[in-house]
C-alpha cells in the first residue's frame, strides 16, 4: 500500500504494514476537524481498515464523543460499564486487581452480536504498561479473497449466529455491573458481507461471538467455523500494534478483527473508547 497525503499536504498517512493499517501524522485530534480533513480521514479509513493517530495529547471525553459523532451516531455497549455522565464512552482499565481483561481474549469484531453491528471503534490509551499490552488486527478482506472459488461459492448463501451471553455474563461484575438488567443480544448474519462503502467482500465471523452456522448439522458447523477461524487468523493477515501514550486507534469492525493482548499483569493499562453505530450486514 502507498501513503496518502491530504490536498494541502498537512496530513500524512503511511502504511503500518503491507497488509493493513495506516499511521496518521499532522492532525491534532484535540481540535475541531474540518470537512475536508474529515473527508480525507474517511478515505484513509476505507483504504487502511485501521488508523493510528500518533503524537497526540490526551483528549477529553467531550472531544472524543464529538469526534466519534463526526462518523455517525454512537453505540452504547450492551454490557460493559460506561463512564459516568457519558454513556457512549466505555472505559478500558486493567490493573493489578483485575481478574480478567476488559476485552475478550480472542479475535473479534466489536459487538458483532448486535442486529446492526458497529461501524468502527475509536480507542485512546492514556496509561500504558512498561511493556506489553499490544493490540493485534486481522484483515478480513484478505481472509475472504484467499479462499478457493468453490469455498467462496459455498459460503455466499450461509448465515451464522453471533451470540453474547457466553462472553458478557458476569464479565464486568468486579466493576459493579449487575447481570439482572442486561439483555444479551444475538443475531444472524451472513458469513460473507459486502462493505457498504468499499463494496469489497469480507469474511464476517469471529472466534468470540460466532457460535453456529444456520442450516448445518452441529458437526458440520463446528468443523467449518474452526476452519474459518484458523484461516482468518493466520499470521499473513495480521499486524501487531505497539502503543505510545495517547495514541488513538480507529478500526473498521466491518472488515477487520482485533484483540488486545493481556500479557502485562499486574501493570496498568487505561483509556477510553467510543464506538460508532453501523448497519445490518448484507
Amino acid at each position: 500500500m502507498n501513503e496518502l497525503k491530504s490536498i494541502d499536504e498537512k496530513i500524512l498517512v503511511k502504511p503500518y504494514s503491507p497488509n493493513l493499517g495506516g499511521v496518521v501524522t499532522g492532525l491534532d485530534i484535540s481540535k475541531p476537524i474540518s470537512i475536508s480533513e474529515l473527508k480525507f480521514i474517511k478515505q484513509a479509513f476505507h483504504k487502511y481498515q485501521v488508523l493510528f493517530f500518533q503524537k497526540q495529547s490526551e483528549i477529553s471525553p467531550e472531544i472524543q464523543v464529538s469526534l466519534g459523532k463526526s462518523f455517525g451516531a454512537l453505540h452504547v455497549h450492551p454490557a460493559a460499564p460506561t463512564m459516568k455522565g457519558h454513556s457512549e464512552i466505555f472505559e478500558i482499565h486493567t490493573h493489578k486487581n483485575s481478574k480478567i481483561s476488559n476485552g475478550t481474549e480472542n479475535f473479534h469484531s466489536d459487538v458483532s452480536c448486535d442486529t446492526e453491528p458497529p461501524l468502527g471503534t475509536m480507542l485512546q490509551l492514556h496509561i500504558l504498561p512498561e511493556c506489553g499490552g499490544d493490540t493485534m488486527f486481522v484483515n478480513m478482506y484478505s481472509a475472504y479473497e484467499t479462499l478457493s472459488e468453490p469455498m467462496k461459492n459455498f459460503l455466499v448463501s450461509l448465515r451464522a449466529w453471533h451470540e453474547s451471553e457466553h462472553i458478557y455474563k458476569g464479565r464486568y461484575a468486579e466493576r459493579g455491573v449487575s447481570d439482572e438488567d442486561i439483555s444479551y443480544p444475538s443475531s444472524l448474519h451472513p458469513i460473507v458481507r459486502t462493505h457498504p462503502e468499499t463494496k469489497r467482500k469480507a469474511l464476517f465471523v469471529n472466534r468470540s461471538f460466532t457460535t453456529r452456522i444456520e442450516g448445518l448439522k452441529n458437526e458440520e458447523s463446528n468443523a467449518l467455523l474452526k476452519f474459518l477461524f484458523n484461516h482468518s487468523e493466520q499470521i499473513a493477515f495480521q499486524i501487531r500494534y505497539r502503543w505510545n501514550i495517547n495514541d488513538m486507534a480507529f478500526w473498521d469492525n466491518r472488515c477487520a478483527l482485533h484483540k488486545a493482548i493481556w500479557d502485562y499483569h499486574p501493570m496498568e493499562r487505561k483509556g477510553r473508547r467510543v464506538t460508532i453505530k453501523g448497519d445490518r450486514p448484507v
